[in-house]
């Protein structure tokens, strides 16, 4: 019997939207980059991706091989696999070695930052004993040492890329039910206490936050806090979809993430991450979002477009796509 995990089967996409947006991304200069705006994915090493051939060249196995020829197209990556594991701070190390020294990376908190639930089963091992649980924990439910921690082995990740001018930014992405009151917004006061010189970019989930009365309000308390806000684009479902507001509220630096508009994946209780964000953009969504790009791009010294759509190679589309339609279309007068 092999022990071969099973190859995960996907719908196919829709062969002339596919066709279109193929034939869009492969006019993309290398590294995916337009002015101050640069382009990049949600990870690079999805199984959908690297088990398809749609992306890496036939034999390349190798984390190294796979990151050297990611950074040849694109100048950015947002690493999620920080959100799972807490990685040793080598592998950073690793990470400056294979890629050029003008590439960055924009890193996913760990749960522990942004009160996730953390999956014990995925915390080293002494840190497992200590904590004397099994299965999913909240933060709040952990000893403060045992938080402290965590928390200090997420940041050792974080440090020699900051160190080495090579983090865009950890990008701190809260859950739906983080919702906007007077208590939460003081836990986003704290995370800065805790990390005053680190850049971050703040995601909010829950729409509370962004309702016509309040939204001033909350894009001061993130400037006060020299916090990046993220526009996201993503389906906008009633149980907590946000609406792709554009601002900078940091003028260093503008962050847009593509979930893409998949609305019954998006919903469905227990669906996976690719049938969540199972969603190809076609030229003419990504046409509707060069003027947002453009005018953050003109408030922020950079701007960092993330395409998480990934499964196959749409988000690589996505964000290759993006960066041709920028760069052929000229600025309104």
């Amino acid at each position: 019997m092999s022990g071969k995990a099973p190859r995960l089967v996907l719908p196919e996409p829709d062969p002339e939207l596919y066709a279109r947006s193929s034939e869009l991304a492969a006019r993309a200069r290398e590294p995916a980059l337009t002015g101050n705006v640069t382009f990049g994915t949600a990870g690079w090493t999805d199984k959908t991706l690297v088990q398809g051939g749609l992306f890496y060249p036939k034999g390349t196995q190798s984390a190294e091989g796979r990151l050297r020829h990611y950074a040849r197209h694109f100048a950015l990556v947002e690493v999620d696999a920080t959100y799972y594991s807490l990685l040793p701070p080598e592998v950073a190390a690793h990470w400056l070695e294979w890629t050029p020294p003008s590439f960055v990376f924009d890193v996913k908190a760990h749960p522990i930052v942004t009160g996730h639930p953390v999956d014990v089963e995925r915390l080293p091992a002494d840190l497992k004993e200590a904590l004397g649980k099994t299965g999913r924990v909240y933060p709040e439910r952990m000893p403060g040492e045992i938080r402290d921690e965590i928390e200090r082995r997420f940041r050792a990740l974080v440090e020699p890329l900051q160190a080495a001018g090579r983090l865009g930014c950890v990008m701190a992405q809260f859950p739906p039910w983080f919702t906007a009151t007077r208590g939460n917004a003081r836990k986003l006061e704290q995370l800065r206490e805790r990390w005053p010189e680190t850049p971050i970019s703040i995601e909010l989930r829950n729409k509370s936050w962004l309702l016509p009365e309040r939204r001033a309000r909350v894009f001061e308390l993130l400037r006060a806090q020299r916090f990046a806000y993220v526009c996201v684009d993503e389906p906008d479902v009633e149980q907590g979809g946000v609406p792709p507001v554009t601002v900078v509220t940091n003028p260093a630096l503008a962050l847009l993430r593509f979930h893409g508009h998949n609305r019954a994946g998006w919903s469905k209780k227990g669906a996976s991450v690719h049938e969540r964000f199972d969603y190809l953009y076609g030229p003419e969504e990504l046409a509707a979002w060069v003027a947002p790009v453009r005018a953050l791009a003109e408030k922020a010294e950079r701007v960092h477009a993330i395409f998480n759509n990934c499964v196959r190679n749409y988000a690589v589309l996505g964000a290759k796509g993006l960066s041709v339609l920028l760069e052929a279309t000229p600025p309104a007068e």
